[in-house]
């Protein structure tokens, strides 16, 4: 017997959203977005710098909806000498699991 399975493909992928293709970030690209811009965070960057200065090369579509995840989610905000973190881990987290016991 045969197992129905869900079949992807690159259209899956791809959103076509008024004749503009995007690609969505995967969890590894905005997790190295996140770090990059955590690690830097006392320079606002312009774009195309911290596309440059990314570890890995990352189209530019995608950095652009990834930063405007990291800007929705609280963690970055743009200004007019480009885009800086700004999220702090709030302290009674930090403390809270300094404190626990790791499994």
């Amino acid at each position: 017997m045969k197992k129905a399975g869900i079949k992807t493909s690159k259209a899956d992928v791809l959103q076509k959203n008024e004749g503009n293709t995007y690609r969505y970030p995967n969890l590894a690209t905005v997790l190295m977005v996140e770090g990059f811009l955590n690690k830097h965070r006392d320079e606002p960057m312009k774009i195309a710098d911290v596309r440059r200065r990314l570890p890995k090369q990352v189209m530019h579509q995608t950095l652009r909806l990834t930063l405007e995840y990291l800007w929705r989610s609280g963690k970055v905000i743009y200004g007019p000498r480009g885009v800086q973190w700004i999220f702090a881990e709030p302290e009674h987290l930090r403390g809270m699991f300094d404190d626990a016991l790791e499994v």
